[in-house]
């Protein structure tokens, strides 16, 4: 290959020239943006979506956002905005800060003590938000 810029950069580079050309308003968008976009689900509606609704003996919601919080967390902790919005949702649906935090801190056996550390920096992130809403 005797181009020197990165493949990937210039694959990024494409994909954000063919949104910007589709919306224009996507040229200032961000992670942080996009976590806006999605508010925070009622916990009745989460129950139903997400609880045991369908599934009577099944996991209530709250279970189930902390399974998809170990998960992101062991995917490595990219998903900020995602970790983001499955923290609100779980306050939402009745779990306590530390139940949050022991979730991720009992996945540093499987996912790494940089993941771990990682989705902890945003959970206290979040969780501090809450407290300032509280407050």
């Amino acid at each position: 290959m005797s181009d020197s810029k990165n493949p990937f950069e210039q694959m990024i580079q494409q994909y954000q020239d063919m949104a910007k050309s589709m919306n224009p308003a996507l040229e200032s968008f961000t992670p942080k943006g996009f976590e806006k976009l999605w508010p925070t689900m009622p916990k009745d509606m989460m129950e139903m979506f997400f609880g045991n609704t369908l599934n009577k003996d099944g996991l209530d919601a709250k279970t189930r956002l902390l399974l998809n919080l170990a998960a992101l967390t062991v995917l490595g902790g990219q998903a900020d905005a995602q970790i983001r919005v499955t923290v609100r949702h779980l306050l939402e649906a009745g779990a306590t800060h530390q139940e949050i935090i022991e979730c991720v801190g009992q996945m540093s056996m499987f996912a790494g003590i940089p993941a771990m550390t990682q989705v902890m920096e945003i959970v206290q992130d979040i969780l501090g938000e809450d407290e300032e809403d509280d407050a």
